[in-house]
């Protein structure tokens, strides 16, 4: 049996963790900082050599800081004889940038995956890509988990009625993933038409679907950024009649405005994993966080033992 190991980058100690408190293992001993010329430090304090070796590190905000410091610690494990590198990154940074939507522009996605496996990551454990064709990039295998049944029996525990609940995709992007949660938790679908003006601005102009008023309506996404297109479907939710809006997304990003823009919204509450950790200053009443741990750790020990990591989404007969 390959020793199973565990350590933690800087991004999300307290996820990496609770991870470990679900397998009961303790985490790995890693020394990480910065010299004083700002060049990234890492010493792996225990033995490697021959070792299973998980890297949990998201590369969230400050994303390039985060993305370096997991590749140094790759290479530091690589270079120290482990005998597999898993790279568990919960939230992928630069997902968002990941085609050519006009000219001279980066595929900056697959530079980052390229990083990643060149680095020497045997293979990649994941969350709910922004863009499920990311795992194409990578020359590893790549094991891509969903939030979905965390947030799922969030809501489930709610008691709402399915003839209450409608399911808000807040673009045309989030279909396939909002169909996927009617399957789940019933109710009507309905569609926020979104149209991007460029990179920063988007507007929300109609709604396919529904019925909306008088219903709860619950939205999904993969992220939240500066919350302004979900709070903006939420208005247009609002205006049609909801009584209740509810938010539920995997990653909360928050950058920017988004505490004025979540606060200010009539969005009633927001969910979000613990796959990023929450700022100080972007917390609010309306946001909840769920922990995915037990869900990565299941992945990690059946990844570990050469088991089938896509079992743990197969629905269970009653």
């Amino acid at each position: 049996m390959r020793e199973l190991k565990i350590f933690s980058g800087q991004s999300n100690p307290q996820l990496a963790q609770d991870i470990c408190d679900s397998l009961h293992l303790s985490l790995g001993e890693i020394t990480l900082g910065k010299f004083p010329d700002g060049e990234n430090y890492c010493k792996i304090e225990e033995d490697v050599r021959g070792r299973d070796v998980f890297l949990v590190q998201p590369t969230a905000p400050p994303v390039n800081d985060n993305l370096m410091e997991l590749l140094i610690m790759i290479d530091c494990c690589k270079r120290a004889s482990a005998a597999r590198i898993t790279a568990v990154i919960p939230y992928f940074g630069y997902a968002r940038q990941d085609r050519k939507d006009e000219g001279r522009t980066p595929i900056t996605a697959k530079l980052a995956a390229n990083l990643l496996t060149r680095a020497g990551a045997d293979r990649v454990l994941t969350m709910d890509l922004h863009a499920a064709q990311i795992q194409g990039f990578f020359d590893v295998p790549v094991d891509h988990l969903y939030a979905a049944p965390v947030l799922n029996d969030y809501f489930l525990d709610m008691g709402l009625t399915k003839d209450e609940i409608v399911i808000v995709s807040p673009d045309e992007g989030s279909i396939k993933r909002a169909i996927g949660h009617v399957k789940r938790l019933g109710g009507k679908l309905a569609i926020v038409d979104k149209r991007r003006s460029d990179a920063l601005e988007t507007k929300q102009e109609n709604i396919i679907g529904g019925p909306i008023d008088g219903q709860v309506a619950l939205m999904f996404d993969d992220m939240i950024s500066t919350a302004g297109s979900i709070c903006g479907a939420a208005r247009l939710v609002q205006r049609e009649g909801a009584r209740q809006i509810h938010v539920a997304a995997t990653h909360g990003v928050f950058c920017g405005p988004a505490r004025e823009n979540i606060h200010n919204s009539p969005i009633d509450s927001m969910v979000v994993t613990d796959t990023i950790p929450l700022a100080e200053d972007q917390a609010d009443s309306k946001i909840k966080i769920l922990t995915v741990a037990p869900l990565l750790a299941e992945a990690i020990k059946r990844i570990h033992h050469d088991q089938s990591v896509s079992e743990i989404f197969r629905p269970r007969a009653e």
